[in-house]
């Protein structure tokens, strides 16, 4: 029997590839800038780590062989901790969608289809018996204390077997 993809009950979202002939064109220095944008270690997710640290909490960091490896994994209370990037996870994407007007045809489902994986990563998580949490960006930076009382509200609840369950 092949491999089924956790995603395979919805159709993926196409983005098409940042090419030339495609009408899409990137110099030197734009693709200088882009691969400077980081996926992993990014500010937001520093300081929710160190500050994490700092209350005792324990974790592992991008655990590859979950999926859509989690920035944070606390596996004692299997929880897995996501940072996501405003821009490219789509936060508040209704708004922002209609006011890309560079390369919108590449931008638009690119972010479209990170959000889609998102979605998969977050159901086959809790299909694996763990808790998802995700935070925005501008969350971690401005709310870092409201985040990080999040975390620490549920592994107390951990702690007190008080964990509310689906039924």
């Amino acid at each position: 029997m092949a491999h089924k993809p956790y995603y395979i009950d919805e159709e993926i979202i196409k983005v098409p590839r940042f090419e030339e002939s495609a009408g899409f064109y990137t110099t030197k220095q734009r693709s200088a800038n882009m691969g400077k944008i980081k996926g992993k270690n990014s500010i937001p997710e520093l300081l929710l780590r160190k500050a994490l640290w700092a209350k005792n909490i324990r974790y592992r960091i991008h655990k590859k062989n979950l999926p859509g490896c989690p920035d944070l994994v606390i596996n004692k209370y299997r929880l897995a901790i996501f940072v996501d990037g405003d821009f490219w996870h789509g936060y508040n994407w209704a708004q922002k969608r209609d006011a890309i007007k560079s390369n919108a045809l590449f931008w638009i489902p690119k972010i479209e289809r990170n959000m889609q994986k998102d979605r998969h990563a977050n159901a086959s998580l809790i299909k694996m018996g763990y808790t998802v949490m995700r935070f925005w960006e501008h969350e971690v930076k401005h709310n870092l204390s409201t985040c990080v009382n999040q975390i620490l509200l549920y592994v107390e609840a951990c702690k007190e077997n008080k964990i509310p369950t689906i039924e």
